[in-house]
């Protein structure tokens, strides 16, 4: 696996991780209506344009195609963690969030936050990150909730 920046070239392929992620892996966790809407938030191509522009945002590589995307906005807000449904358990989420972390320390921050799915959040508590409050999204009418969760740096949990 190797990580590199993200590139304007990259959007599709990260878009369509992000929405096989969704799929397979939120199910549990979120009906059909609100995945729908989740994977049709993630075609917007300005938006695409945007984070790749104003955020530190990476990729990881596998087999000659992308298994994993991060970004880090301002230096404190990780907007995005997602791993290719066929790459997880293999150590690419740590990888990536790391690589955030560290970008967000070599900045001169000391939290980080971030606003997690229910199906990520046992990832992000296992980091350090605490619950703050749920959020409640309505988004063409369908409620999604997440967890706006802060992680204080020093408190950050090392994992390899």
């Amino acid at each position: 696996m190797r990580v590199r920046r993200a590139l304007a070239q990259d959007i599709s392929e990260i878009q369509g991780l992000i929405a096989g992620t969704i799929e397979s892996t939120c199910k549990d966790d979120y009906d059909r209506k609100q995945l729908d809407v989740w994977v049709s938030s993630i075609k917007n191509k300005r938006r695409w344009n945007s984070v790749l522009e104003k955020q530190f945002a990476l990729v990881a590589t596998a087999d000659d195609k992308i298994v994993g995307f991060a970004s880090l906005e301002n230096g404190e807000y990780l907007d995005f963690l997602y791993v290719h449904k066929d790459y997880l358990r293999q150590g690419i989420a740590n990888k990536l969030y790391e690589e955030l972390k560290t970008e967000s320390e070599r900045l001169g921050h000391n939290t980080m936050t971030s606003n997690v799915s229910k199906t990520a959040r046992s990832f992000f508590e296992c980091k350090g990150f605490k619950v703050i409050h749920e959020n409640k999204h309505v988004i063409d009418a369908v409620e999604i909730n997440n967890f706006h969760m802060v992680l204080r740096i020093p408190d950050a949990i090392k994992t390899g």
